[in-house]
Parts: C-alpha cells; sequence; structure tokens
C-alpha cells in the first residue's frame, strides 16, 4: 500500500476478527475497561501503537495506548479515576491501582497558518497540537506498524498504511516521506534501532539512506529527551543489539561522542563494553533490576580513566581524586548531549573514584571498603574489568571470597591480627589542661 504522502480521506483496510491473530485476552483488563466506557457512550475507542503490533508478534503487550475522537474534557467526564496531562496539548490518564491508561483524542497535522504548530530551522517539529479524525491521525506516526488502530466495536483492526503485511514481513517502514519525517523529529532514528533491536525487524532501505543523511541532526534534540531514549533502548533486554545498530548507523557518537572516539581505538574498551551490555541484558532476561548509572560508568570509564592519568601528570593528587575530578569534567562535557540526573551521576562517580581502592587488600581501611555505600557496584564494575582481562583477577577473587567469611577470617584476610609474640603498645593518655602542674 502506498503511504507515501497523507491522502486525507484515504480509507482504511479493514481485517474483520476471523481473519487477525489479535485477541482480547491479550489486553489488560483496564484497557479493555476504558474502551467499552468509550464505545458505550457514543465515541470511537481503539487500541492504538504498540500494543497492537506486539499482539499480532504475540509478544504480550504491557502498555496501552487509546485513541478516541473524545475530548480530553470529555474523557475526563467519563472517568472518576481519570486526570488530564499536558499543557500544549491535553491527554487523559485513567488510573487502575499502578496501571495507567493513556487516552488522547485523534490528532491531525497543522496544515494551516492559523493551526497550533511550530518548527525549527532545521525542520524539527517543535510544537504541532490540532484535533482530528482517525483518517488524519494515523498520517501523525511514525512507522507503518505502530500505526495500527484496534476496533473495540468489532473486534476488527484498521490498517490504514500497509502496517499488517509490514508485521508480517518484519519490516520498519516509515509513513511518509522518510528524509522529511526523520528532519521533522530525529528521535525517529532511534526509534528504529530500537524497535530493529526489539522485534528483531529490518529497517527500510529509505529509511536507512535517510538515516545517514541525518544522523547529525540528533544534536538537535534536547538532552533530556535523548536521555528518555537512552533508557528504552538500553534497559528493554537488547542492549548489545541496541549497541551494534547504533554503531551501524552513526548515533552511538552522537550520543556518546567520546566513548565512540576511544571505541574505534581499543578492542579491549569495547570488549569491557560489550560484556556489560550482555550482562545488563541477562539480568532483564532474569527479571532483575538494572540501573543506568552502571553503563554509563561503563560508557565513559575510559574517557575518564585517560583524563584521570592527565591530572595525576600535571597536579599531585591520589588516583581516587583524579578519577572524581574527571568524571566531573567528563559528565560535564557529556550532559550536552544527554541530560543525566544527579541522581546517577553522583553515584557513577564514586563508584569510579574507588577502583583503586581495591588493590588495598590490608588493613582496617580496606576492610571497611565493605561497608561502602557503593561497594556493591564498585565490586561488581572490578569484577567485570577481571573478567575481560583489563584487571588483576587475583584482586578480584580475593574481594570475592572476603564478603564470605566469617569475621575471624576475614580479619585474618586483611591481616588485621598482631603478629606472634607482640603486644599493642597502650595508648597513651592525653593530660588535661586541669592536670599539668602550677
Amino acid at each position: 500500500m502506498n503511504n507515501s504522502g497523507n491522502p486525507g480521506g484515504h480509507e482504511p483496510q479493514i481485517i474483520p476478527r476471523p481473519d487477525h491473530n489479535v485477541t482480547r485476552r491479550e489486553f489488560s483488563r483496564g484497557a479493555l475497561k476504558v474502551l467499552y466506557k468509550l464505545h458505550e457512550a457514543g465515541f470511537q475507542a481503539f487500541l492504538v501503537g504498540g500494543c497492537v503490533r506486539d499482539a499480532m508478534l504475540e509478544l504480550h503487550p504491557k502498555d496501552f495506548d487509546v485513541a478516541t475522537n473524545a475530548t480530553p474534557d470529555e474523557v475526563r467526564a467519563l472517568f472518576n479515576n481519570s486526570r488530564l496531562i499536558g499543557r500544549r496539548f491535553r491527554l487523559a490518564h485513567v488510573r487502575f491501582g499502578r496501571e495507567i491508561i493513556e487516552v488522547a483524542t485523534f490528532r491531525a497535522a497543522a496544515n494551516h497558518s492559523d493551526d497550533d504548530h511550530a518548527h525549527d530551522d532545521e525542520g524539527r517539529i517543535i510544537r504541532d497540537n490540532v484535533y482530528g479524525a482517525i483518517e488524519e491521525d494515523v498520517w501523525r506516526r511514525d512507522f507503518t506498524c505502530n500505526a495500527l488502530y484496534y476496533n473495540i466495536a468489532d473486534y476488527s483492526i484498521w490498517d490504514y498504511v500497509g502496517g499488517v503485511e509490514d508485521v508480517r514481513q518484519k519490516r520498519l517502514v516509515l509513513i511518509g516521506d522518510p528524509e522529511q519525517r526523520l528532519r521533522e523529529d530525529p528521535v525517529r532514528m532511534l526509534r528504529a534501532v530500537r524497535f530493529a533491536a526489539k522485534l528483531d525487524f529490518t529497517i527500510d532501505a529509505p529509511v536507512v539512506t535517510a538515516m545517514r543523511h541525518h544522523y547529525h541532526l540528533l544534536s538537535n534534540v534536547p538532552a533530556a529527551r535523548i536521555f528518555d531514549e537512552f533508557l528504552k533502548l538500553f534497559q528493554s533486554g537488547h542492549a548489545e543489539t541496541t549497541f551494534d545498530l547504533l554503531r551501524e548507523h552513526r548515533l552511538f557518537g552522537e550520543m556518546f561522542p567520546a566513548t565512540e572516539q576511544e571505541l574505534q581505538g581499543s578492542a579491549d574498551f569495547e570488549g569491557f563494553v560489550r560484556a556489560a551490555l550482555q550482562n545488563t541484558d541477562r539480568r532483564v532476561a532474569k527479571g532483575k533490576s538494572v540501573t543506568p548509572m552502571f553503563l554509563l560508568a561503563v560508557f565513559l570509564w575510559l574517557p575518564i580513566k585517560k583524563l584521570a592519568e592527565e591530572l595525576r601528570s600535571k597536579e599531585k593528587m591520589s588516583e581516587s581524586q583524579s578519577l572524581s575530578v574527571a568524571a566531573y569534567e567528563i559528565v560535564g562535557q557529556q550532559q550536552r548531549r544527554i541530560s543525566i540526573p544527579k541522581r546517577f551521576t553522583v553515584p557513577m562517580r564514586e563508584v569510579l573514584a574507588l577502583q583503586p581502592r581495591f588493590t588495598g587488600m590490608k588493613g582496617r581501611r580496606a576492610m571497611n571498603l565493605l561497608d561502602h555505600r557503593r561497594f556493591r557496584a564498585a565490586y561488581d564494575f572490578m569484577v567485570l574489568q577481571s573478567e575481560v582481562g583489563l584487571g588483576d583477577e587475583a584482586v578480584a577473587k580475593f574481594w570475592t571470597d572476603v564478603q564470605t567469611q566469617t569475621a575471624d577470617e576475614r580479619a585474618a584476610s586483611f591481616q588485621m591480627q598482631a603478629a606472634p609474640g607482640k603486644k599493642r603498645r597502650p595508648r597513651r593518655r592525653r593530660r588535661k589542661k586541669s592536670d599539668k602542674p602550677t
């Protein structure tokens, strides 16, 4: 189906329930309640986007977006458990316990001079907020696989852009002209990579060509938005594949320029990064928690380490001090591309500054490292380096063993006991002023 432009009143291909595999069992009770209530009130009600796509692929969707011709105020009036968000374009969030169903009114392209819209010098859409009908709403979406509408009225799927066939063929096709759509929103390049990695889809050739032309536009996107995309890219269980695709399409260097520079010159560093990505994917697969702090520390480690060495060559400071100062400097540079919140940058700097302390394995100060609030993350970072040949395996084994030892065994490991035949000298009591002779 031709999807190279906006045909206005284009009629959809309607796939009836017997001809598709999407079942209501794939949708949450909250999503179905919203759909049925809107429908019973006389409004159109569709599930749209990734939830329909994932249901077709039998990937068990977890997030559900509803599109309707009801205005935000009409949605708010229907649901006591809802609230409106957004200032320029309002959405309704309907809450069912911990689940939130997002309900959006159909939108249209801003094609008239009096419509609420704005672009920057590169063509990126800054603001575009106009209500419309479903046949207009579809052309605002990015990929054909994300532009499928599940109609609660008869359980059919409405397809305006050939998305059903693209899902079956496992290909990512942009709606409209790829060159224009990527200029409008360069983040679509990151979304293309994320969906390709998650779904094992092939990115359509015209989209790849447009990405080669416009990858540099990613630097125009607000840094806070890039951080949000970073979380989706690297914490969804496909971090290593995502990393490879980002580098293939020259996007990783736009996000992490200092890291990309070091990757090109160090196979060892790439091995370290890849090991961290694989570890993240394993944790996600097992349902364990992951923090962006750790991957950020890995990505920035070599640039920080090199700068720390430069600082020590110019000034007298400890290795830990130089790492802390270098981390502050590199993170400041990185913030221009990705706005990383302090709740991640502060612990990251602490984790990196702790790395030299693992080489000290004797005495009270060494043993106190076990009680440091960042010990576990710093330990994991150190062990990962040793596993890829960038750290001392004996040091990693020492710190692994002492964590399971008894108090006496641990004291012995850190050589805390007094030597045989020697008695500890008693501390000399300091004389108080009142005790001094007059």
